[in-house]
């Protein structure tokens, strides 16, 4: 069946199997090459193969639960919104999220997501305490920081290619309400946002949606949304009986493809400057439910389809905290003046705290843009790549549809490792369009 990430590109087709035990699995290794799959929330080709993808989502229960700890055991096909749907009613809620609740815990763990809180608390990888992963000659390892422990870190973020994810335990964490306080800041612009990102070091959460079409003196304006687990007894005094209940929201959906003409730079610059003066009038703290200040996008179905049927392409890199500045201000200049800009727009500031031993993030500040495809994108986007690499950046395989082997390696000393971590577990038979294009 034809198959794509997210982004819905590349499309390809590709040989779905969905096994249901750990004997079918078993049945399909030494067929050929193949690679897992979860809920398809990668932007790219990183879960698909043409020979053999293996749809993990049969794979969906959740086994155990420690209330002392926090400590979840799960299927690696269990989607983190019925986590959850599960456990947020009893008080907990993941550590780690990403902008989606529509994530495999397989997929968490091979991409090592990160969330909000990276600043603070690290990825995903950082409280995930054991994993089974089964290898190419049949066998299923128990790995952890103590056990297998090479496989354990390599696996963390390893985008699938060290084996099929089985089983994963991680932590929880405790909370009092389902609420969130909110505060918004606008920010004028790139350098003001970064000073504010770093003012409040402190915070839970942050992140900034940032308009990349600004130039001049307004070149990163941004809305910057800081956030706190709300207690119990800070919540009106109606929601303080029930404070796990929010309202529920009617969930709105893209009934088709729009058109790519729509996708223009006078349709983005013109929403992203309401968007902005409108969010900025918002400035201060209130309270938000947890849906709308971690997933605003999960509200909209198929939000993908916005960027009409060839689909879209995005870009995420992170820079060292040193150079960020320079380099986000070079990235902002080239997309403003190129025209293309995207009102999907991220900046994060990231710690220094990492899951795994390939795991995306590093010390600094994290960009993600979205690009309707086309020849004009894909030629911006080498542009970006190339000032990603002057300022010592790398690139997030999990969001990736089109970076090159030349690039990746430029970008990421880390390569070479990998490849020879494969080897040496005969794992090359686990590999992706992603892994095939990016030689690894």
């Amino acid at each position: 069946m034809l198959i794509s990430g997210w982004g819905r590109y590349p499309l390809e087709e590709c040989v779905l199997q969905q096994p249901r035990s750990e004997t079918d699995l078993l049945a399909l290794l030494g067929q050929g090459p193949l690679i897992a799959r979860g809920n398809g929330r990668g932007y790219g080709d990183c879960a698909q193969n043409a020979a053999c993808t293996v749809d993990m989502r049969r794979f969906n229960r959740m086994l155990t639960f420690d209330p002392a700890t926090g400590c979840l055991a799960a299927e690696a096909g269990v989607l983190l919104s019925d986590v959850i749907a599960s456990f947020l009613p009893r008080g907990w809620f993941p550590t780690v999220t990403p902008g989606t609740k529509y994530v495999t815990v397989g997929g968490m763990v091979a991409a090592d997501v990160h969330g909000k809180n990276h600043h603070r608390d690290g990825s995903f990888g950082a409280f995930v305490d054991w994993l089974d992963v089964l290898g190419a000659d049949g066998q299923v390892r128990r790995c952890s920081r103590d056990q297998n422990a090479e496989l354990f870190a390599w696996t963390i973020g390893g985008m699938g290619l060290t084996g099929v994810i089985l089983r994963a335990a991680f932590r929880l964490r405790r909370v009092e309400s389902a609420w969130i306080r909110q505060t918004i800041l606008p920010s004028p612009n790139l350098e003001t946002a970064m000073r504010i990102f770093e003012d409040h070091a402190a915070a839970s959460y942050s992140v900034a949606w940032i308009d990349c079409l600004a130039g001049g003196s307004a070149l990163g304006r941004s809305i910057i949304a800081l956030g706190e687990h709300a207690m119990a007894a800070e919540l009106p005094a109606p929601s303080r009986t029930h404070p796990y209940d929010v309202p529920a929201k009617k969930k709105l959906r893209i009934p088709f493809d729009m058109p790519a003409v729509l996708m223009n730079s006078w349709t983005v610059r013109a929403f992203n400057a309401a968007y902005y003066h409108r969010e900025a009038g918002k400035r201060g703290e209130r309270l938000v439910d947890w849906d709308s200040y971690f997933y605003p996008l999960d509200a909209l179905a198929d939000w993908n389809r916005i960027y009409g049927r060839p689909g879209f392409l995005q870009f995420q890199c992170v820079l060292p905290l040193a150079g960020a500045h320079r380099g986000l201000t070079a990235l902002l200049r080239v997309i403003a003046e190129s025209g293309q800009g995207s009102f999907l727009a991220v900046l994060k500031r990231l710690g220094g705290g990492q899951g795994g031993a390939f795991s995306f993030p590093l010390e600094g500040y994290t960009l993600a843009l979205d690009f309707p495809v086309s020849s004009r994108s894909l030629a911006l986007m080498e542009r970006l790549d190339e000032i990603v690499l002057a300022h010592g950046g790398r690139f997030y395989l999990a969001k990736d549809s089109r970076l090159s082997a030349r690039t990746l390696r430029a970008s990421d000393d880390r390569v070479a490792q990998l490849v020879e971590m494969r080897r040496g577990l005969a794992a090359t038979s686990f590999r992706s369009s992603q892994s095939e294009r990016l030689q690894l």
